[in-house]
């Protein structure tokens, strides 16, 4: 099959501005922000605006054999959305319409180009909140959430994007299109395959419309800063804090490499003489007594020092001090590989001391930042990607990091997902078994294996 015959086909079925071939373009589309990944070389970049393009496309693919590979703003961070050579990128990002907000079944029908905070400003104006919020969440879109059953920062109280995706439609590899779930509050009809698309990677089926759950919009929050002498000291006081049974809509951790990495890029002037910085937030109708009762929670662990935000400015500042930690990271050596690891909160402290320890035996800035309220973890590890042997430690660090969250009862991704990074470790993690069903599943969907080949597994 040759690549002008290929392009003749979609064009059958596609507008010409659609259709992206010039080289020097579609190269901009073989990676996302994992760019150290092996990344291919696409054929051809398609941006459907509709359902029937996007069916288009893979009935084109299915006849011609041909690997596609589902896109949204490449802000992944595994490798999941890079192109296979000779691919069809099937870049989503011109499905962007916010199809409907309902305020009395409080859900919202979107397309998968939605970028995630114009999402979060729509449902506002209705008085409703939608809760999933990356760090990327100004660029991310939610098909791209979906397909790596994204996280956030308010994940602690609100939960991932799973429990917000009620149905979905989606084009199978052959063209054909599945309606899930449902758009009512409560529904049990059958498999769940809503669920089972959610995390897949865009490996089972493409996301062209999603119907998700909205929560009533909460009053601001605010926020406490806390710092200790020691990540450890922070993970007790994380522990103490879930344990007494409260409600943080934040609990957020940065170590001293973070800290001191952010103040560095921003000129934020945190407190680089901290070991570690917790931050707790509130968004109850009384968030200041919420505030107090948490800051003598983390004085009795050991905090150095306790400062509640007076108003939502300083609480906003801080959390941008937060958001910016990734971006931080990676400018210290310009590239970075950002773990993921998720484990129980009670060997959160293990886990950063371990670390800690990897970053010490390998000679490398290993800083880490993390959802401390869920255990979910980002070690990064920061590197010279043009120095080949501190390349090749960079990677001996990271994978030590995984296997150390497994030791401790925890798994390789919380929320940015396997993609090419983390292929191997997820055949670890589920075991032979495990790994036996899930090729089943993908086989039944995906009899070709078009559909984003070399991922998962």
């Amino acid at each position: 099959m040759s690549r002008s015959h290929l392009i003749d086909r979609l064009l059958a079925g596609l507008p010409a501005e659609a259709v992206l071939t010039d080289p020097d373009v579609t190269v901009s589309y073989a990676h996302d922000m994992a760019s150290f990944c092996p990344a291919g070389t696409p054929a051809v970049v398609v941006l459907p605006r509709t359902v029937e393009q996007v069916q288009h496309v893979m009935r084109t693919a299915t006849e011609l054999r041909v690997p596609v590979v589902p896109q949204g703003a490449r802000t992944g961070l595994s490798g999941g959305a890079n192109a296979a050579d000779d691919c069809v990128v099937l870049s989503l990002t011109k499905m962007d319409r916010i199809i409907e907000i309902d305020p009395v079944d409080r859900i919202a029908v979107v397309e998968p180009g939605v970028v995630n905070a114009a999402l979060t400003r729509a449902v506002n104006e209705h008085g409703l909140h939608y809760p999933p919020d990356p760090s990327s969440w100004e660029m991310c879109t939610i098909g791209g959430n979906i397909g790596t059953a994204a996280g956030g920062l308010c994940c602690v109280k609100y939960g991932v994007t799973a429990e917000y995706v009620l149905g979905l439609d989606v084009v199978l590899a052959d063209g054909r299109l599945l309606s899930t779930g449902r758009r009512t509050a409560k529904g049990v009809a059958g498999y769940d395959l809503t669920r089972l698309f959610v995390g897949s990677e865009g490996s089972l089926g493409i996301v062209v419309r999603a119907v998700l759950a909205l929560k009533p919009r909460p009053p601001r929050q605010l926020v406490l800063a806390a710092e200790f002498a020691s990540a450890g000291a922070a993970c007790d006081a994380v522990c103490r804090i879930m344990a007494g049974g409260h409600a943080p809509s934040l609990l957020e951790l940065m170590d001293r490499t973070t800290v001191r990495a952010v103040n560095d890029l921003a000129h934020m002037g945190l407190p680089e003489s901290t070991e570690a910085l917790l931050l707790a937030a509130f968004d109850t109708p009384d968030p200041a007594a919420d505030l107090a009762a948490v800051g003598a929670l983390c004085e009795a662990a050991g905090a150095t020092q306790v400062v509640p935000a007076d108003d939502t400015a300083e609480s906003e500042l801080l959390l941008q001090a937060r958001r910016l930690s990734l971006n931080a990271l990676e400018a210290v050596k310009g590239t970075t590989m950002i773990d993921d690891v998720c484990v129980p909160r009670t060997r959160l402290g293990d886990l950063l001391d371990g670390v800690e320890r990897i970053a010490g035996k390998y000679g490398l800035t290993i800083g880490v930042c993390a959802h401390a309220g869920d255990g979910n973890t980002h070690p990064t590890v920061c590197f010279d990607a043009a120095d080949p042997d501190e390349a090749r430690r960079a990677r001996e660090s990271f994978d030590e990091i995984m296997a150390l969250g497994l030791e401790l009862g925890g798994t390789i991704t919380g929320e940015h997902g396997v993609g090419v990074l983390k292929k191997e470790w997820l055949a670890r993690e589920l075991g032979p078994v495990g790994l036996e069903m899930q090729r089943a599943v993908k086989q039944l969907f995906d009899p070709l294996g078009i559909l984003n080949p070399g991922k998962l597994f």
